[in-house]
């Protein structure tokens, strides 16, 4: 009886004490509940500041900088992070996290009653939301008072806030040793990753910290963060997260033993994107792993050319125009390199690099032919007298071998035929702004870099000859490639022919020796004086530019851009990609068997030709006139033809549409051709003393 008595007083003792506790929770609860719900959002504490990053296109960090109290705090949401980090997070801080409302009553009696029955705390009663409030007011919490002004914070937080905004906010403010806070940078500085994808052990880790971030800080204290890990291994396979053999696995795994350096890739690049928006996590075009192969290896060739050498690469996607990669320098922290300096898009001369686009004129404008015959031999042309590179000639070549031996004299006597004006024209067109020496204007020079221009625009260039003669738009944010964009047509600046035979050329240049030029065309330069080397070229999917050069514009005996550029070309694309993605094909329309050089461009039509046949005088295009629009219907499925009418001339005539022959003969006095489809077309007709006479056309 004694017994019974006995156990029903420590029963009736039980419940007492359980009628208490309820009764303080609800007093407890009502009181929170009057002082939470006066807290309106605007109350809830202020947002901190977050360090101002860059990322690239898949999200993961190019750069960063320290906030104005030289933290590394950096905003991320779960959905960036490792899920298995997440489930190890709620299962050994707060398992009853999506259950709760940011008090866990059911904690806080598991907490007192270990207390009670074990004379110690066993385990805390805080929730991660209540965690989360202490972190956002950075107040300690040891009193009774401060304690329960976190639960109301956290009461409020779980009012005006949903799950994954206070799980955000934990995530970002965590701290994580030293001037580490939040996980995405201690993901950075423990294992040098982004927190997406992490391995157990380095997940158990970041849970673990946290508790006391200074106490098992990696690099201080290794044996302490190994034993706040492997408890946290320990509980994850408790909760079901971990099998014992991943525990068993994730155990052997070592604790890093230093910090990593928070990254900073694309210096140059971020720097601007920063200065232009004041945006505090920006996503760049730009992917990190390319970015750091690329200056990994500007950096290592850069060496061997000098310790006041730098080097710009920019690497470009043809189709989207998105940058892929911009290295701005040989390496940012040099002071003999200037490597602060931005030479991706200084202004120089650009040496030979713009002749792919004069000899395209000449193709569309009706001048030449690939194969047609062209002087080589010391001439002034309107009181230009130029010379090639190795002060040489070579008499008599083909128009193909003129531009794949970047001799001097055809292209200038090109660039006089197809007209100065046109040239820079369509240069603009293409999306370059070419800047001359004040005062001066545009003149041959041209043709051999007389006139100053960047590397961005010069990959813009030879991007739009691998489009097809379609102007690219390079960009770096990945906002401006959103939008409708203009059809190709009205970005073209050279036709769709012109474009091909360009690229099929420059496809035959002989690549550096040892190089693996297979499937790339590209095109040197160098300009007056040695101060400037460039190589520039393109593969059916990317397009490439390298400088070479000093940045205080001082000349570098001995540097050409064959030399000393193009071997970071053709290196440049062997990092990229191990294989090559086909050149563009020709036009739907080549003929290969018809494209045999018409009679009237045996020679081509410069002021040089050696038979005397060019003349001021000779046919003329009557019908329709030069600039005029003409509504065939094309755009509403239309098959109506263009006719075209001539007079003048000497028989037999050769009628081109667009660069291309499309008819020919004694009486081809008139041409009806069946456009393909809307657009700018150029029309040219050569008669048998290889005079012409051209339109252009907007067909509609």
């Amino acid at each position: 009886m004694a017994r019974t008595g006995r156990g029903g007083r420590v029963r009736w003792l039980a419940i007492g004490l359980s009628c208490a506790a309820a009764l303080c929770l609800l007093a407890i609860g009502t009181t929170l509940a009057v002082q939470v719900f006066s807290l309106k959002r605007e109350d809830l504490p202020g947002t901190v500041e977050m360090s101002r990053s860059v990322s690239d296109r898949n999200g993961r960090l190019l750069r960063a900088f320290q906030t104005s109290d030289d933290r590394w705090r950096m905003p991320v949401s779960p959905d960036e992070v490792d899920p298995l980090y997440l489930s190890m997070l709620l299962a050994y801080e707060d398992r009853r996290f999506n259950d709760h409302y940011g008090v866990d009553p059911l904690a806080i009696l598991r907490a007192g009653a270990q207390l009670v029955s074990n004379g110690r705390i066993v385990s805390g009663a805080s929730t991660l939301t209540m965690q989360t409030a202490r972190l956002l007011t950075e107040a300690p919490t040891r009193s009774p008072l401060s304690k329960w002004r976190q639960m109301v914070l956290a009461l409020a937080l779980e009012r005006h806030l949903d799950k994954q905004e206070i799980l955000s906010l934990y995530l970002a403010r965590a701290p994580f040793g030293g001037n580490i806070e939040g996980v995405r940078a201690a993901s950075h500085a423990w294992f040098g990753k982004e927190p997406a994808r992490l391995t157990p052990a380095q997940a158990a880790l970041l849970v673990a910290l946290p508790q006391s971030p200074e106490g098992r800080r990696p690099d201080r204290f290794p044996q302490a963060a190994r034993t706040a890990r492997d408890r946290v291994l320990l509980a994850a396979m408790d909760a079901g997260l971990l099998s014992p053999e991943d525990v068993t696995a994730a155990k052997r795994e070592a604790i890093p033993e230093r910090r990593r350096p928070i990254p900073m890739l694309a210096p140059h690049a971020t720097r601007q994107a920063l200065a232009q928006s004041e945006a505090t996590d920006q996503r760049l075009t730009i992917e990190a792993d390319l970015q750091a192969r690329l200056e990994a290896m500007v950096a290592e060739r850069a060496g061997r050319l000098g310790s006041h050498v730098s080097v710009a690469l920019i690497l470009a996607d043809n189709a989207s125009g998105e940058i892929l990669a911009r290295v701005g320098s040989a390496g940012l922290l040099s002071q003999a390199r200037r490597g602060h300096v931005d030479m991706s898009g200084a202004i120089r001369s650009p040496g030979s690099t713009l002749k792919p686009l004069i000899y395209g004129l000449a193709f569309e404008q009706g001048v030449a032919h690939p194969n047609s015959l062209i002087e080589d031999r010391p001439t002034t042309v309107a009181g230009y007298s130029p010379t090639n590179f190795d002060l040489s000639f070579q008499g008599t070549v083909r128009v193909r071998e003129a531009l794949t031996a970047s001799l001097n004299v055809p292209a200038v006597t090109l660039l006089d035929a197809v007209g100065v004006s046109r040239f820079i024209s369509r240069l603009k067109r293409a999306g370059a702004t070419p800047r001359f020496p004040q005062g001066e204007a545009p003149g041959l020079a041209a043709a051999l870099g007389g006139f100053g221009i960047s590397l961005r625009e010069l990959v813009a260039l030879y991007a739009g000859i691998a489009r097809g003669g379609v102007a690219v738009s390079l960009h770096e944010s990945l906002e401006a490639g959103v939008g409708e964009a203009l059809p190709d047509e009205d970005r073209r600046f050279l036709s769709e022919m012109a474009a091909w035979r360009i690229s099929d050329i420059l496809s035959e240049v002989p690549p550096p020796d040892t190089a693996n030029g297979a499937g790339i065309a590209y095109k040197t330069g160098t300009s007056y004086g040695y101060r400037d080397a460039w190589a520039v070229g393109f593969d059916g999917r990317h397009t490439i530019g390298v400088w070479v050069g000093r940045a205080d514009g001082t000349p570098v005996p001995g540097l050409t851009g064959y030399k000393s550029a193009a071997p970071f070309l053709f290196d440049a694309f062997q990092r990229v990609a191990a294989r090559r993605m086909p050149l563009p094909q020709p036009p739907k329309d080549f003929d290969p068997v018809a494209d045999a050089v018409p009679a009237p461009l045996h020679y081509a039509r410069t002021a040089t030709r050696p038979d005397g046949m060019h003349t001021e005088t000779g046919p003329e295009i009557f019908y329709p006139p030069n600039g005029a629009t003409v509504d065939l219907g094309l755009g509403e499925g239309s098959e109506a033809a263009l006719v075209v009418k001539l007079r003048r001339g000497r028989a037999p005539f050769l009628w081109l549409a667009n660069g291309a022959p499309v008819a020919s003969g004694p009486f081809a006095t008139s041409l009806v051709w069946q456009p393909d489809g809307p657009g700018a077309s150029t029309i040219s007709v050569i008669d048998a003393d290889g005079n012409s006479a051209r339109v252009t056309l907007d067909l509609r």
